[in-house]
C-alpha cells in the first residue's frame, strides 16, 4: 500500500468557484457593454429609418400643398404674373411656367385684366415667342386686356413678351428696348499658337465643327450664322411692329439694339405711359385688389429633385426593415 502525498505540498483541485473575482467582473462588464452597443445601434437604425420616412412625407406634403394652392377667386381683381430674371427653359420665367400662370389668370372670372410685371434682361427668343403667341391667343379667347408693367429692366426677349400687351407702363428710369439678337463666344487660336498647342478636331460633316473656339473662324460659316441671326432679328421686329402698331415712332436706332430709359421709351412709342403696378390696377384696370398668379417652382419638387436619389435609397431600406418586399 502506497502512501498518498499529503500536507502543504499536495496540489489543490481547481473548481469553477476558484475563478478569481476580477475575471468574472471583467467578463460581465464586457458582455453588458456589448449589449448596450447593440441596443444603441438598433435604436439609431430605427431612428434613421423613421427620419427618412418623415422627410419623404414632408416632401410629399410640400408638393401637395404647392399644387393645391393655385389661386382662384371670383371677386373682381387685377391678376398679376411676375416675369423676372432670365427667360429660359427651366427658369422661373420659362414659357412653361409663364404660360401656365397666364391660363390660370385668364380662366378666373374675377380677373378683370392681366398684368405682366416685368424685370428681365431677356433670354431665349424661342421661350419669348411661345409666351407672346399664347398671350395673343388667350386675349382673343377670353376677351381680357393684358398690361405690361416694367420695373428696372425690360430688354430683348422681355420686350418681345411685353409687345404682346395692350399697353406698356414703365418707370421713368426703367431700361427698355435692346431689340436685337446676339450670339457670342471666344477664339483661342492665337493663344494656342503662342503656347504651341495643336488642335485635333475630327468631324463627319463639313460644318459640324462650326464656331469651334479652338479652330480659325471660317468666313462662309460666319456669314451663315449672321444670316440666321438677321432672320431672327426680322422676326423680332415684326412682332414689335404688330404689337405697337401706329404708336411706334420708328427711327434708325429703334431696332439697333439700343436701350432707352422709361421716359425716352414713352416718347419713342415703345411704352404708353409712366406707372407702377398699383397705379395700373387702380387707375387703368379699375380693380385695386391684386392677386398673384405667378407659377413658382414648388419647394417640394425642388427638394425631390435635389434629394430624390437619397430619399429613394432611404425609403428602400426603411421598407425592407419593415418587411416590405419590393419585387
Amino acid at each position: 500500500m502506497t502512501d498518498e502525498p499529503s500536507g502543504p505540498s499536495a496540489p489543490l483541485a481547481q473548481t469553477p468557484s476558484a475563478t478569481p473575482q476580477w475575471e468574472r467582473e471583467t467578463i460581465e462588464k464586457l458582455l453588458f457593454a456589448t449589449l448596450r452597443e447593440q441596443q444603441a445601434a438598433r435604436r439609431w437604425r430605427l431612428f434613421s429609418r423613421l427620419l427618412w420616412i418623415a422627410l419623404f412625407a414632408a416632401v410629399v406634403w410640400l408638393i401637395y400643398v404647392g399644387e393645391a394652392t393655385t389661386t382662384t377667386t371670383s371677386s373682381p381683381h387685377t391678376a398679376v404674373i411676375d416675369i423676372k430674371g432670365e427667360i429660359a427653359d427651366g427658369a422661373e420665367a420659362s414659357a412653361e411656367y409663364v404660360v401656365g400662370s397666364l391660363k390660370t389668370a385668364f380662366e378666373d372670372s374675377g380677373a378683370q385684366a392681366v398684368v405682366l410685371l416685368i424685370n428681365s434682361p431677356g433670354g431665349s427668343p424661342v421661350q419669348a415667342g411661345i409666351i407672346n403667341d399664347e398671350i395673343h391667343r388667350l386675349k382673343a379667347l377670353h376677351d381680357k386686356k393684358v398690361y405690361a408693367v416694367v420695373e428696372e429692366t425690360c430688354a430683348s426677349a422681355a420686350y418681345y413678351i411685353a409687345s404682346a400687351a395692350d399697353e406698356i407702363y414703365v418707370d421713368k428710369a426703367s431700361m427698355v428696348g435692346s431689340i436685337g439678337v446676339l450670339m457670342d463666344g471666344f477664339g483661342f487660336t492665337g493663344l494656342m499658337e503662342k503656347l504651341g498647342i495643336e488642335r485635333r478636331l475630327l468631324t463627319a460633316g463639313a460644318n459640324k465643327g462650326m464656331l469651334d473656339p479652338f479652330s480659325p473662324q471660317d468666313e462662309t460659316q460666319r456669314a451663315y450664322i449672321q444670316t440666321m441671326l438677321s432672320e431672327i432679328h426680322a422676326q423680332f421686329i415684326a412682332v414689335v411692329k404688330k404689337g405697337r402698331g401706329e404708336r411706334l415712332k420708328e427711327t434708325p436706332d429703334t431696332f439697333s439694339g439700343l436701350v432707352w430709359n422709361g421716359q425716352q421709351a414713352v416718347q419713342l412709342g415703345l411704352a404708353d405711359g409712366l406707372g407702377n403696378l398699383d397705379f395700373v390696377a387702380r387707375e387703368v384696370v379699375k380693380a385695386e385688389d391684386i392677386v398673384d398668379y405667378t407659377h413658382r417652382e414648388n419647394v417640394g419638387l425642388r427638394l425631390a429633385k435635389r434629394f430624390g436619389a437619397s430619399i429613394g435609397e432611404g425609403m428602400f431600406h426603411a421598407a425592407r426593415a419593415a418587411g416590405v418586399q419590393l419585387r
